[in-house]
């Protein structure tokens, strides 16, 4: 965990690490979305260029045009009424924005490491009748996918901040529970 400076070590092979576990969390969510929406590339495509960065691509602008691309399909499901759509879309979006995680001991930067799995979680839950026991079990397979580097990383920052509704509560139970792993 963060100890009160401002910085923190942050190499690009784990930017890597954490970029391909956002990837690996948010991929399941991208069904609900290609339901909804089949023609629309965006999110998919958000996902395949933040897996090549994962896979060793350089971090272009690339990322976050796709990153923007897959936040219009979000509101743009968001705003035709299909929230599952939306979430899995965002998940998309926080995929690509992984591989910007700041080395800034910043709650808020937890969200660069878990927001993926939790909006694909929310995504999956809503699809399902919104049953909170889906996005149980796709939290806890996103735990199973996290890397030792990944839970590492996690520890060098706060704790994930209050709020953001039911994606917030993902997020922070994702965190807590990630925190507690013990290295494999």
């Amino acid at each position: 965990m963060a100890d009160g400076s401002t910085a923190i070590e942050l190499s690009l092979s784990e930017l890597r690490e954490v970029t391909g576990y956002a990837v690996a969390c948010a991929r399941p969510a991208l069904a609900v979305f290609e339901c909804e929406r089949p023609d629309d590339r965006r999110p998919r495509s958000a996902l395949d260029v933040a897996q090549a960065f994962a896979d060793g691509a350089r971090r272009t602008k690339a990322l976050r045009d796709h990153a923007w691309a897959a936040h219009r399909a979000a509101q743009e499901t968001r705003d035709a009424g299909q929230a599952a759509a939306s979430d899995a879309a965002r998940a998309a979006a926080h995929a690509c924005g992984a591989a910007f995680l700041h080395p800034l001991a910043k709650a808020t930067q937890v969200k660069h490491i878990l927001a993926s799995a939790a909006h694909a979680a929310r995504a999956l839950e809503l699809a399902a009748g919104d049953d909170p026991t889906v996005g149980a079990d796709h939290l806890a397979q996103s735990l199973l996918l996290a890397s030792p580097v990944v839970a590492d990383v996690l520890r060098r920052y706060p704790a994930a901040p209050p709020g953001g509704g039911r994606v917030g509560a993902l997020i922070r139970q994702l965190d807590t529970s990630l925190r507690s792993t013990t290295t494999r």
